[in-house]
């Protein structure tokens, strides 16, 4: 007598209604897909025909003759008007030392004659280095690129300040929230809730209720907002600088970090709580020997790596004004300077790496 079972039995079939489900999911589901490809108008082919701007916007774009022609016109304008700025600067000096009143159209006049003078002793090859020099500039400017880098030491020290400010910004907003997401995920989390408010009680019920709903409130208040928008509000309220950035960061992630810990207290074994409990432990120390230990390894691990994204954000948040390296960038990108920018983004993607590393050496230790 055979016992092998079947695969009709082993796997029951759908019911009518069930199949009926399940094929409106689907189609659901599919409905969903096509519109939003649509809607989003997604062209698997577009950066193939759009290579040429792809490789000119990293690389730069050669000058035609019309573009060589007018950077020349303009270089050439150059050793005027240093001569002409120097003139008046020293004429202005002059009448300040004299005690004499300012005249703008008198002193301009003035100018322009001594200008005209500095010129005509001016030597062709100053001259031609000085044009040149300008023109290579607006070359440089005109042609645009990313590539090569800009490599520059003393921008390069800039840049290096600026980065370490970006990763201070990214270490306290992080400090503060994990310090505030703590006690916080206490709150938030069912099991330990029910451990600071004990009984069985009506009021004791709705504390908890109340307790809890709050608590994940809170939490779900801070990290809706983008920390981004965040950093827009403390820039106008306490004005430009890193400190805006600090606390950007901080409500944003305090808001991420106080979900995470607070669901996974809510995952951890009830056996050692009962155990602790059982000994005689109060609610502080239940926490303290049972709850923290067991949800450690995620709390450091998740720690990190919300560390780790900070430092990125941060460079964003500088596009506000919140200080760090982006607001370097930001202002590197609206002169044009794609160079410098490029180089500050390999230095930033440098620092993540590096810290990404050093995060995973911390995180062997505790994981």
């Amino acid at each position: 007598m055979s016992h092998e079972l079947t695969l009709d039995q082993v796997t029951p079939r759908k019911s009518f209604p069930q199949k009926l489900a399940l094929g409106g999911l689907i189609a659901i589901i599919l409905t969903v897909l096509v519109a939003s490809y649509i809607s989003t108008d997604i062209d698997p082919f577009k950066l193939y025909t759009k290579r040429q701007n792809a490789f000119e916007y990293l690389f730069g774009r050669q000058l035609n003759d019309a573009d060589k022609q007018a950077a020349m016109d303009q270089a050439e304008r150059l050793p005027a008007i240093i001569a002409f700025e120097e003139a008046y600067q020293e004429i202005k000096a002059e009448y300040t030392a004299s005690g004499r009143e300012l005249n703008p159209v008198a002193m301009q006049r003035e100018a322009q004659k001594r200008a005209d003078a500095r010129m005509a002793k001016m030597s062709p090859a100053e001259h031609d280095r000085i044009v040149q020099s300008e023109y290579d500039r607006i070359s440089d400017e005109r042609t645009g690129g990313y590539f090569p880098p800009e490599t520059a030491w003393p921008h390069l020290m800039e840049y290096s300040s600026a980065l370490i400010e970006t990763v201070a910004i990214a270490i306290w907003g992080t400090l503060i929230a994990f310090i505030a997401a703590i006690p916080m995920a206490m709150f938030a989390a069912k099991n330990t809730l029910e451990l600071m408010v004990q009984g069985d009680g009506t009021v004791q019920r709705a504390i908890r209720w109340f307790g809890q709903f709050g608590a994940r409130r809170v939490l779900d208040f801070c990290r809706g907002f983008n920390e981004f928008v965040m950093a827009l509000i403390f820039v106008a309220v306490i004005g430009l600088g890193p400190y805006a950035g600090v606390l950007a960061l901080a409500i944003h992630t305090f808001g991420i970090l106080g979900k995470v810990f607070s669901e996974a207290i809510e995952q951890i074994e009830p056996g050692q709580v009962e155990a602790v409990t059982a000994s005689g432990a109060g609610p502080a120390q239940i926490m303290a020997f049972s709850v923290i230990p067991q949800v450690m390894p995620l709390v450091v691990s998740y720690t990190l790596l919300r560390f780790e994204s900070n430092v990125r954000s941060a460079t964003i948040l500088g596009f506000v004004g919140a200080g760090g390296i982006g607001f370097l960038m930001f202002d590197k990108i609206n002169g044009y300077l794609y160079r410098e920018v490029c180089t500050m983004m390999i230095m930033v993607i440098v620092s993540v790496t590096v810290i990404d590393y050093l995060c995973g050496i911390l995180r062997r230790k505790f994981v």
